[in-house]
């Protein structure tokens, strides 16, 4: 994307994709959630590679178009929201890793939830190192009294040194009975694996005057275009006593300081569908063959019982 400037990106024609979702939660599992993408010039077998968390862990699944997706098997367990890489012939997948899954579910009563930032190495995306442990809890506004939850990490090289931006905190969700990441933060290294250093204060946290950021601050996405960075982040925002999530547009010049542009991708139904009707969650941006193409997943209702997440596409010709 580093050919494409902001004009060109902020004007595009985004339209949703006719056969959204493209990927449904699975029958033993209300989400699939939280895409990471591969697109065909930068995976090693030329094929589009799609990462994203059930309830079970992180799976891969593969396609020819950027489409159509097969299930290649889970990856790790006690894993969610991943960010899939390829440098130098390798494949680092960062991830957040939980505790077993019956703390998990304990976390939906009172006990509290403990997450940190873990890798898995391959070079052929089937056999997978060992998970080891890549950021962990260093400052004092990763901690809340629901827990500590260090989460959606997101890799991008800048000047020759790794950042890593990631989520932090929880704010519990009342009609969603969960908690939603507070803070958005980022640690920076020399090294893409290790080493990485957390800056003393988050540069996102919620704002109670701030319409689509009044709840908590969700994730955030950062890419470099030709005369600028993007960012986009899925803010939780309150609503006439509801609560959802939409994709905003932010702009900066270093990746730190991110000025508030426009609803980027918004809750709505689709050909009268509800699959995104209260929340839009997180994203992945790709750009291959002229095409730009936002990998996100929605949530139908806040209902924990009824809710079901999927992922589907939005994307434009530039």
């Amino acid at each position: 994307m580093k050919n494409v400037t902001f004009e060109q990106f902020n004007n595009a024609e985004f339209k949703l994709f006719d056969g959204n979702p493209i990927l449904k939660n699975p029958l033993e599992s209300f989400v699939i959630a939280d895409p990471s993408v591969l697109t065909p010039d930068v995976s090693h077998d030329g094929k589009w590679h799609l990462f994203c968390h059930t309830f079970f862990g992180v799976y891969r699944y593969e396609s020819t178009d950027g489409v159509n997706f097969k299930n290649t098997g889970k990856i790790v367990n006690r894993a969610m929201r991943p960010n899939i890489n390829y440098t130098d012939g390798k494949y680092y997948l960062f991830y957040e890793r939980t505790r077993p899954v019956i703390f998990n579910l304990l976390s939906l009563v009172g006990a509290k939830w403990i997450s940190k930032i873990y890798c898995v190495e391959s070079t052929d995306l089937k056999n997978w190192s060992e998970p080891y442990l890549v950021i962990g809890k260093t400052r004092d506004y990763e901690e809340c009294k629901y827990g500590i939850a260090i989460s959606n990490p997101f890799l991008i090289n800048i000047d020759n040194k790794y950042r890593m931006y990631y989520s932090c905190g929880q704010t519990f969700i009342k009609d969603c009975g969960f908690c939603e990441p507070t803070h958005i933060s980022f640690a920076e290294s020399n090294a893409i694996a290790n080493g990485y250093v957390s800056r003393e204060n988050p540069i996102i946290s919620p704002d109670k005057n701030v319409e689509y950021l009044n709840l908590c601050s969700g994730c955030l996405k950062v890419y470099k275009l030709k005369d600028c960075y993007i960012g986009l982040q899925n803010g939780l925002f309150e609503k006439n006593g509801i609560s959802h999530s939409a994709i905003m547009l932010l702009k900066s010049q270093d990746g730190v300081n991110f000025e508030f542009v426009k609803p980027f991708l918004i809750p709505q139904l689709q050909g009268g569908s509800h699959w995104m009707a209260q929340y839009v969650y997180a994203c992945c941006l790709t750009y291959y063959e002229g095409k730009l193409r936002l990998y996100f997943n929605a949530r139908n209702v806040s209902n924990n019982l009824t809710g079901r997440e999927c992922i589907g596409i939005f994307e434009a010709e530039i």
